[in-house]
């Protein structure tokens, strides 16, 4: 028995048993990519605008998280709510001072709300403003997001209790974020 290798074809033949992509298959596979790209980039390129907003969100949570705490700890150590300052609460071995039995509006991160909510200037905020001192009753404090595109605009505030009867209040701005 003999064995016979087939003979390789040569010509037109051969020419249409190759394998590959014409032009007009490249042309198509780069217009679908581009397109892709041009739907896909403007979804992902203002991530480190909406990771700044979700931080002055948070941060906002936790103010408030943090003022409802310090007035559940006064009104525990039966401390009376009708001052407008003089009083405090221990909170994780930090001294808070209180103004109607919630954290005051002081200008400093390591007392008052911000000290309360572990508010830091190394997480990026930094203190515009502070009005009365923040030891008053109705006390206006704002921090702002330092790196954000405008930070006034990119800011929590947070304004302390007028009266005994009334809780502060706490707003975010993101439009600058």
């Amino acid at each position: 028995m003999k064995l016979s290798l087939p003979t390789p074809r040569s010509g037109p033949a051969a020419m249409r048993l190759q394998a590959g992509f014409t032009l007009v298959e490249l042309v198509t596979v780069i217009l679908i990519l581009g397109v892709l790209a041009a739907v896909a980039l403007p979804r992902f390129a203002d991530l480190q605008g909406k990771a700044r907003e979700a931080k002055v969100k948070a941060v906002t949570g936790s103010i408030k998280a943090a003022s409802g705490l310090v007035k559940a700890s006064a009104m525990a150590s039966s401390v009376s709510c009708a001052q407008a300052a003089g009083t405090s609460v221990t909170l994780e071995g930090m001294s808070v001072a209180l103004n109607h039995c919630y954290p005051q509006a002081l200008g400093v991160f390591n007392g008052g709300v911000l000290g309360a909510a572990n508010v830091a200037a190394a997480d990026g905020w930094t203190i515009s403003g502070t009005s009365a001192g923040g030891a008053a009753a109705g006390s206006a404090l704002v921090i702002e997001l330092s790196d954000a595109a405008t930070p006034a605009n990119c800011s929590v505030s947070y304004t302390a209790a007028a009266d005994a009867n009334t809780p502060p209040v706490i707003t975010s701005t993101v439009s600058g974020c």
